[in-house]
């Protein structure tokens, strides 16, 4: 969005626009990318192919105690301690079902480890975890946007749970690289085509810098 604002910035102030004209002409930009992009967050809502999207992915959820910042900066630290702890078990796996047994066989150790670290860091209030349907609305991960609905995931809740969570996409491993969390690069693009059809990969993926083009603006480029 940047990119293209400035873009347009400078093709109005070479043809001679006024600061006036600059203006509108923004707003009417700003208005038809907010409705394009709403547009776009009620169709992930309401997407046919979701079903089967979550058929072959396994998500990972850890929700926080509450949206305290103590809760939430714990949460994370929780997220790094049972990712590395998962990381080295979960690289020989050859699939969906044996991503699940490996968590389900790991769960005891996965509810220890996040207890431990909230012990750690002066928290005594526990954790749970489970695999469990969840429904997750409209989730934004890298360059991918995952439709709302309903996915099997491994779920960690601390306390309560009633704050703010984090998520990524476990099997395929789209969590854990190294000890490094959240990464989207080739290798896990590569990942992802090879477990969703071409059909479902382009539903998810998204260039994460929507360029949104009309009539009125194709004249500036």
């Amino acid at each position: 969005m940047a990119y293209i604002t400035s873009k347009l910035i400078q093709k109005l102030k070479e043809n001679g626009n006024s600061t006036g004209k600059i203006i509108v002409i923004l707003t009417v930009f700003v208005l038809v990318a907010a409705t394009a992009f709403g547009m776009h967050r009620q169709q992930k809502n309401n997407d046919p192919l979701q079903p089967r999207i979550a058929q072959k992915i396994l998500r990972f959820h850890i929700l926080a105690n509450s949206d305290s910042d103590v809760d939430q900066n714990v949460k994370k630290r929780v997220r790094d301690a049972v990712g590395q702890m998962l990381e080295p078990k979960l690289a020989a796996a050859k699939g969906l079902s044996d991503t699940e047994r490996i968590v389900e066989e790991n769960m005891e150790e996965i509810v220890a480890t996040a207890e431990r670290t909230l012990e750690e860091n002066g928290f005594s209030y526990g954790a749970s975890a489970r695999l469990a349907r969840v429904d997750f609305p409209v989730k934004t991960y890298g360059n991918y946007t995952f439709p709302a609905g309903n996915y099997e995931a491994l779920q960690v809740s601390l306390g309560k749970g009633e704050g703010h969570n984090w998520w990524c996409v476990l099997y395929p491993n789209m969590c854990f690289q190294g000890s490094v969390y959240e990464i989207v690069d080739e290798k896990t693009d590569e990942k992802l085509r090879q477990v969703l059809t071409q059909e479902e990969y382009q539903d998810v993926f998204d260039s994460g810098n929507m360029k949104i083009r009309c009539k009125f603006l194709e004249y500036f480029w």
